[in-house]
C-alpha cells in the first residue's frame, strides 16, 4: 500500500505534500492558525483528489483502448495516430490521457537488444470525446516497439493513475520519400525462360488466374473445378513479355562501428542517415519502374537475404522489411549475381568493400546509386556551396527531440564517415548530412 501510494504522486504532487506537512508541523508548534488552515486545506485537497483518482482508476481497470498507428508509417510524414475506445465519464478536475512509451531503433539498429532511443508521447482527451489524436512520428526509418496505455491525471498535476490494459505495438517506419530522376534501364527478358518449359508444364504455363476484363469463353472450367479458382486460357501469341531486374542493396556497416558493437556500442546517426537515404532511393527506384511497366520482376538481394518482387503486394511487403533492415558486418565478396542484363547497386560510403565488388562484376554493366556524406560548409567555396546545398539531404538531430526521442550521445558525436572513391559505368551520387 505504501508503494502504491507513492507511485500515485507526480513530482509536483509529492513536493506539495511534503511542503504542506512541513508547514503543518511548524504551524502547530508556533500555534499559527493561518498556516494551520492553509496546510490543512492543501492536505484535504490532496486527499480528495487522491481518493477520487483511486476510485475511478479501479473502475477503469478493464477499459481497452484502440491504438492504430498509420499504415504504412513514414518518417517525417506528419501524420497522427488515432486513439479510440475512450467512452467513459471522467470526474471533475480530472482528464484522461493516453501515453505511448517504448524504444525506437533507427534503421533497425539494435532491435532486439533493448538499446533503442527512449520514446515518450502523450495526449489528453477532451471531456465528452470518445477518441483522440496523438502526434507520433520519427525523422528516419526504423522500428518502434512500445506500449500505449491510459492514465488519469488531475488538472493540477498532483496525481497520475494508470488505468486500462496496455496495448503493445511493433511498427516499421519507412524512409521519407525522395524524388530522383527518371530511370532508364536495360532489363533481362524472361520470355526465353518461359518458352523452355517442358510439355508436361505447358498447360499450366499458358493459363493464369481470372482477372476482371477477361472473356468468359476463355475460362477453363475443367481446371477451375479442380483447384476451386477461376483459370483463364492464355494464347501463346498473346503471351506477355516478362523482364527481370537484378538489384543489390549493400547494407554493410563501417569497420569502426563493428568494433564499437563488440564493446557494447552502436553506429553513429550519420551512418544510419546514409543507410536511410539509400533505402529511400531504392524504394523510389522500385516504385518508379513498377509504375512504368507492371510486368517487371525485381530480384533484390541484401546481405544474407533476397526477395522476388512480382506485384504491388510483394513490393509493399518488401518495403516493410526494408524499413527494419539494419547494418551488417562488412564483407569482401565477389559478384554472385551473374547475368546478361544490368546490375543496379545501392550502397553508402560505409561500404568499404564496394570497390572490390564493382571490380568483380566486370564485364557486367553496373549502375551504382551511392550515398555519400556531405562536406562541411566551411570547406566549400562560395560557388560550390551554392551548387551543392540543394542536393544535400539533411537530417537535423533536434528533430529526434521534437518527436519525443532521446538519441544516445555517443551516436551523435561519433567518428565521421569519409567519402568513398569508386567508379562504375553509370554512377549517381546522393549527398546526405546531419546537423544539430
Amino acid at each position: 500500500m505504501i508503494l502504491r501510494f507513492r507511485l500515485f504522486f507526480t513530482p509536483a504532487g509529492f513536493a506539495v505534500l511534503a511542503i504542506a506537512l512541513v508547514i503543518l508541523v511548524r504551524s502547530l508548534l508556533a500555534r499559527n492558525a493561518y498556516e494551520i488552515l492553509l496546510s490543512c486545506a492543501a492536505l484535504f485537497l490532496l486527499l480528495v483528489l487522491g481518493t477520487t483518482g483511486i476510485w475511478k482508476s479501479r473502475k477503469l481497470k478493464s477499459m481497452e483502448c484502440g491504438w492504430k498507428p498509420p499504415f504504412p508509417m513514414t518518417a517525417n510524414a506528419g501524420g497522427d495516430t488515432q486513439i479510440t475506445g475512450l467512452e467513459t465519464r471522467i470526474p471533475l478536475f480530472f482528464r484522461l490521457h493516453f501515453i505511448v512509451r517504448g524504444g525506437f531503433f533507427p534503421a533497425g539498429e539494435g532491435y532486439g537488444s533493448g538499446r533503442g532511443f527512449p520514446v515518450s508521447a502523450e495526449t489528453s482527451v477532451s471531456r465528452g470525446e470518445s477518441s483522440a489524436r496523438l502526434s507520433f512520428g520519427f525523422p528516419v526509418s526504423g522500428v518502434f516497439y512500445g506500449e500505449g496505455y491510459c492514465a488519469l491525471r488531475d488538472i493540477f498535476g498532483f496525481f497520475f493513475f494508470v488505468c486500462g490494459a496496455a496495448q503493445y505495438r511493433t511498427v516499421n517506419v519507412r524512409s521519407s520519400p525522395c524524388f530522383g530522376k527518371n530511370y532508364h534501364i536495360n532489363a533481362q527478358s524472361g520470355a526465353e525462360d518461359r518458352r523452355n518449359k517442358t510439355s508436361s508444364d505447358e498447360e499450366k504455363y499458358y493459363m493464369r488466374e481470372y482477372s476482371p476484363g477477361d472473356r468468359f469463353r476463355d475460362i477453363n472450367w475443367k481446371s477451375s473445378e479442380k483447384i476451386d479458382a477461376l483459370i483463364t486460357r492464355i494464347s501463346p501469341d498473346n503471351q506477355e513479355k516478362v523482364s527481370r531486374i537484378d538489384v543489390y542493396f549493400r547494407n554493410y556497416a563501417p569497420v569502426n562501428s563493428v568494433g564499437r558493437k563488440r564493446k557494447g556500442g552502436t553506429t553513429t546517426i550519420e551512418a544510419l542517415w546514409l543507410l536511410d537515404r539509400a533505402k529511400a532511393r531504392l524504394s523510389h527506384f522500385l516504385r518508379s519502374l513498377k509504375e512504368q511497366q507492371s510486368s517487371y520482376i525485381f530480384h533484390v538481394r541484401a546481405c544474407g537475404k533476397s526477395w522476388e518482387i512480382e506485384d504491388s503486394d510483394d513490393l509493399d511487403a518488401f518495403l516493410e522489411e526494408l524499413a527494419a533492415l539494419s547494418f551488417s558486418a562488412p564483407q569482401y565478396e565477389t559478384a554472385s549475381m551473374h547475368g546478361t542484363g544490368d546490375l543496379y547497386v545501392f550502397s553508402t560510403a560505409c561500404d568499404i568493400g564496394l570497390p572490390g565488388f564493382l571490380a568483380a562484376c566486370n564485364p557486367r554493366s553496373v549502375s551504382l546509386y551511392l550515398v555519400q556524406p556531405a562536406e562541411k560548409e566551411n570547406k566549400k567555396s562560395g560557388k560550390e556551396k551554392k551548387k551543392n546545398d540543394t542536393e544535400v539531404e539533411t537530417l537535423r538531430i533536434n528533430e529526434f527531440f521534437t518527436n519525443g526521442c532521446i538519441p544516445q550521445t555517443r551516436m551523435i558525436f561519433g567518428s565521421k564517415i569519409k567519402r568513398l572513391k569508386v567508379h562504375a559505368e553509370r554512377t549517381e551520387i546522393i549527398y546526405a548530412g546531419t546537423k544539430l
